[in-house]
């Protein structure tokens, strides 16, 4: 089956057949050949679709068997779980035993990595942190690297590390940029598109069906979480408005949405179980539902294992929960002509959380469009300032003891690259 739709060597089909992947699916089949023809792609799907064996494939197919005296791939990765996970992948497939791998993850005794590194690599795991760091100490040669892949690029990017990405991208002079992603949104494109040439994007989609009768679900996308108090506080202020719950993940976070009200919604708003006595509070939902003056409960998602919220006629998640099942559990209809509406805002790293829901429910959240007189809270991004030295034309000259560090000492390139690579806004990541 796999050699009728996706051209692997004998041995490669033999590996895969004897993993258990009987059939190629649906990303192997529109990917692979674009891997192996060198294109640069974008991949989104959901997880479990098999994107880290189409890419583990595609590096194999790519390899030249015998060994070489420098790295030829470079995997990031968010973490050191993650790491070990694809090696494992990598391993289970790779009957070549001359191809070598290489993992880099921080907590790891430096020393044995640089060791390992010194033996000889042709597949690099990492985490981006430390790959740049290695990479600082000029223990990590990326001249001959071919294929340069980030995987799980939404965590990456939530973690913060996009600048040792787009660092070891930008140093790398010439290879093939593999993406792979459960989604695609604005700050993952931010980090990439630096780097990537004319990617195609593919994106697979998982079909599911629905798990039981649930409301329907309304989706807010906006870009921070002060924004989110601003629309909060406009989708309360209405007359006659019904019995709303409101969740968030931690009791603490409550207290500053509580806070956060204004005057005439504080006013008809308490929390369940506040921490602090002097927030209103509640210490049931039958309590808050029963209370003639009461039409506002926020509920910390810590506390609201099991529930009842059977008379409550709205739900807005102001945060996504931790767990999908805590969501789709208050989502799902007791009886058919129930009605609640539910209304859930996201960030755009909080839109794997979404995803997942999504998948396990089996339908399309509906999107929204922001409200045309909403305040959109710009948050302040802090630049690294790189200190620069400018002589003075009247400053007098130094001794001579002061000398400038010759081009060869100065650790800010790869040494060895036809092109010197500049690593502008070092920032340490071990």
């Amino acid at each position: 089956m796999w050699l009728e739709k996706i051209k692997l060597s004998k041995q490669l089909v033999r590996s895969v057949t004897e993993a258990g992947y009987l059939v190629p699916k649906e990303v192997q089949l529109r990917t692979m050949s674009r891997i192996i023809g060198g294109q640069d792609i974008i991949v989104t799907g959901p997880e479990g679709c098999g994107k880290t064996t189409t890419y583990i494939l595609g590096v194999l197919m790519r390899l030249k068997q015998m060994p070489e005296d420098a790295p030829r791939v470079l995997i990031l990765v968010p973490d050191k779980e993650r790491v070990e996970a694809v090696v494992a992948q990598i391993n289970l497939l790779n009957k070549n035993l001359s191809l070598r791998t290489v993992s880099l993850v921080p907590g790891a005794a430096l020393e044995n990595q640089l060791n390992d590194l010194a033996d000889g690599a042709d597949i690099i795991v990492a985490t981006p942190d430390r790959a740049r760091f290695i990479y600082l100490k000029l223990a990590l040669d990326l001249n001959k690297i071919q294929l340069f892949i980030v995987d799980d690029a939404e965590l990456i990017v939530k973690q913060g590390l996009q600048l040792p990405v787009n660092e070891l991208a930008n140093s790398i002079i010439k290879c093939q940029r593999l993406v792979f992603a459960e989604l695609m949104h604005a700050r993952i494109s931010q980090m990439i598109d630096p780097f990537m040439r004319n990617p195609v994007h593919i994106e697979i989609e998982e079909e599911t069906e629905a798990v039981a009768a649930v409301f329907g679900q309304q989706l807010y996308q906006v870009p921070n979480f002060r924004t989110k108090l601003n629309l909060l506080n406009d989708l309360l202020t209405i007359n006659d408005l019904p019995k709303t719950v409101v969740f968030v993940n931690t009791r603490l976070t409550a207290e500053k949405v509580y806070n956060s009200l204004t005057s005439r919604n504080k006013h008809v708003a308490a929390i369940l179980n506040p921490v602090f006595f002097e927030s209103k509070g509640v210490s049931s939902v039958s309590e808050f539902l029963d209370s003639e003056e009461l039409n506002i409960l926020v509920i910390a998602n810590e506390l609201s294992h099991s529930l009842d919220l059977q008379g409550v006629d709205k739900l807005i998640h102001l945060e996504p929960p931790v767990e999908k099942e805590t969501y789709i559990s208050r989502v799902i209809k007791a009886s058919d002509d129930e009605e609640r509406e539910c209304i859930v805002f996201s960030t755009d790293i909080e839109l794997a959380s979404i995803k997942k829901i999504e998948q396990a429910l089996g339908l399309k959240f509906l999107v929204l469009s922001l409200p045309d007189d909403l305040f959109v809270d710009v948050e302040s991004k802090t630049k690294t300032k790189i200190k620069t030295t400018v002589k003075r034309v009247d400053e007098p000259e130094r001794g001579e003891a002061f000398h400038e560090k010759s081009e060869k000492n100065s650790k800010d390139f790869n040494i060895g690259a036809g092109k010197k690579a500049k690593l502008n806004m070092k920032r340490k990541h071990n």
